[in-house]
């Protein structure tokens, strides 16, 4: 087979071709966040200050070469010397001061600021060209870390819209965006660090996993990141990994009957997670009492996974009604087409589970544009009871990265307002050590156990299919980025 993949191939030795399950439709650095987007950009093109080391664990540095704490809520940081934009700017700390700013501004709706950075204020002082120092409020313990998700731009980039053309200081440039078709990276020539040995990368879309899966085989392509379970058929060439996601239904607990804890407790009752796992999902795949992973610094292994149950289901659905609230309502499934392998065929499935238990569940599935529509705020004005398809990635070991979007009152894709919870995001996001450590598990019992906001599901895992013509392995950031840098040929 590896002669026939590498006889197929029609492009440069050392060109690769990658294949995504969804057409990106934009190229905004700040919207890395997005798996897809991530994987294109992100420290391919646009470096961050930080680098999480999601083999050793610990962080790099990257554009930043050195980092310290002035005070509780201040810290400086040293920037490389030497760093050039592919515009040929120089990188200085104007540029990072713009960048962290604009990711920030609510205005753009970035993803990486509303996921990571609600809530937060930062006031940033440049020094001089290579030092600024950056005060938060509240104090971030975790601010470097926090920096290992901020694609830096520079600051000639438009301020208050998304860019078409990313410009970054990463070992690729941006060449070409044939929207429809492809997406083409160069390597930059004039890369500060060591120069990889990719040439060119081509990213083609195809959102039929069979299909892309196919490509590898044949020789059209090298590297597909994500394929689903039925098609991981091949032990040379697949790859499992885990992937730090997490795949749930948001409950719209604002609206009736979703607002009666007993209808929430109800539809987590309904659900069969045993099973969906080794038929539609891997058998791999871990049910799910939360939204971070095990190795999450705040994850609570006390909660309890969700029996099946749907007798109980439909005794409290019948006690509920018979207080009024109107469980027959319709309640409208949201999914997000290729959100994961196989995600229409699992909605299907749980909405036949929550109809047998006694819902009147209908589904209707977005791509993601369409759908980033009803996950974000603001929320549609009488959009009526939902369950919202998601999956969270959390690659970076802190629980910070999940709470404040999803959870607080006003994060950016959170439905709750409570203030018990938004204070202790609050209290967890300026703590640090072994308080910090309890404050996001109190935070997860409440959310989880007492409010029950979600329908958790399942830690996922991932399959990478590489031509073997290819030196590189998966890891678990492999769901957010792919380094081309980190590829090599045999």
């Amino acid at each position: 087979m590896s002669a026939a993949v590498s006889s197929a191939y029609a492009a440069g030795e050392h060109d690769v071709r990658i294949v995504l399950n969804e057409e990106l439709d934009v190229v905004e650095p700040c919207m890395a966040a997005r798996s897809n987007v991530g994987r294109v950009i992100l420290q391919n093109v646009n470096e961050t200050l930080t680098e999480f080391d999601a083999q050793q664990g610990g962080l790099k540095p990257r554009l930043a070469t050195a980092w310290e704490q002035v005070n509780e809520s201040t810290w400086r940081f040293k920037l490389r010397e030497g760093v050039k934009f592919h515009n040929g700017e120089a990188l200085d700390a104007n540029d990072v001061k713009f960048s962290l700013e604009r990711t920030a501004d609510k205005s753009m709706i970035c993803e990486v600021g509303v996921k990571y950075f609600g809530g937060t204020e930062m006031t940033i002082n440049v020094i001089d060209d290579q030092t600024l120092e950056v005060m938060t409020s509240p104090a971030q313990p975790i601010l470097p870390l926090l920096f290992s998700t901020v694609p830096i731009v520079p600051d000639s980039t438009p301020r208050n819209e998304f860019t078409r053309a990313p410009v970054g200081t990463g070992p690729y440039s941006f060449a070409q965006w044939n929207v429809g078709q492809n997406i083409v990276l160069e390597r930059n020539g004039n890369y500060w660090g060591e120069q990889p040995v990719v040439d060119t990368a081509t990213y083609l879309f195809r959102s039929d996993s069979a299909v892309a899966a196919a490509m590898v085989q044949t020789g059209e392509a090298d590297i597909v990141p994500n394929i689903a379970v039925q098609d991981a058929t091949n032990k040379d060439t697949d790859f499992s990994y885990p992937n730090s996601e997490t795949a749930r239904l948001r409950i719209d607990v604002q609206i009736s009957p979703l607002d009666d804890r007993r209808v929430r407790e109800a539809l987590n009752l309904a659900i069969d997670r045993q099973a969906l796992r080794g038929s539609i999902l891997s058998a791999d795949v871990i049910p799910a009492t939360q939204l971070v992973v095990p190795t999450t610094s705040g994850y609570n292994k006390d909660l309890q996974v969700w029996p099946y149950d749907p007798e109980r289901a439909r005794a409290l659905l019948a006690a509920a009604k018979a207080d009024g609230v109107p469980v027959d309502a319709e309640i409208k499934m949201i999914g997000r087409t290729n959100v994961y392998p196989n995600a229409t065929e699992v909605m299907e499935a749980l909405m036949a589970m929550l109809q047998d238990a006694g819902f009147n569940a209908s589904l209707q599935m977005y791509d993601v544009a369409e759908w980033n529509g009803l996950f974000i705020k603001p929320f549609p004005e009488n959009r009526g009871p939902t369950l919202l398809q998601a999956q969270h990635d959390n690659a970076k070991g802190d629980a910070v990265f999940t709470a404040y979007g999803k959870y607080h009152s006003q994060g950016g894709q959170s439905v709750l307002d409570s203030v018990r919870v938004d204070a202790l995001i609050g209290e967890a996001t300026a703590a640090s050590g072994d308080n910090r450590t309890s404050l996001w598990q109190q935070l997860f019992a409440e959310v989880n156990d007492t409010i029950i906001a979600d329908i958790p599901l399942f830690h996922m895992v991932g399959y990478t299919r590489v031509n073997p013509r290819l030196s590189f392995k998966p890891t678990i950031a492999t769901n957010s980025e792919l380094q081309l840098s980190q590829i090599s040929f045999k």
